[in-house]
């Protein structure tokens, strides 16, 4: 699993302090708004190749295990 200080950050110099993926100006928000609107992982990374496909996985990993207490169904 990706560290989580290799995911993203927040620091109020960069878009306000908005989080965006370590290494970029991408908003972590962009992830989800990407995925709401229909569109694939593949095509989020297409549009933002800064964004590491790691990156990108462990994000939405990190979004899954707070909403489910990081328990998964087998």
């Amino acid at each position: 699993m990706t560290p989580l200080s290799q995911v993203f950050h927040s620091d109020p110099d960069i878009l306000g302090g908005t989080p965006v993926f370590v290494g970029t100006r991408v908003p972590v928000q962009s992830l989800f708004d990407y995925l709401e609107g229909g569109d694939t992982l593949g095509e989020f990374l297409r549009q933002f190749p800064s964004v590491k496909r790691e990156q990108a996985v462990a994000a939405l990993d990190l979004a899954r295990d707070s909403l489910l207490g990081g328990t998964r169904s087998s």
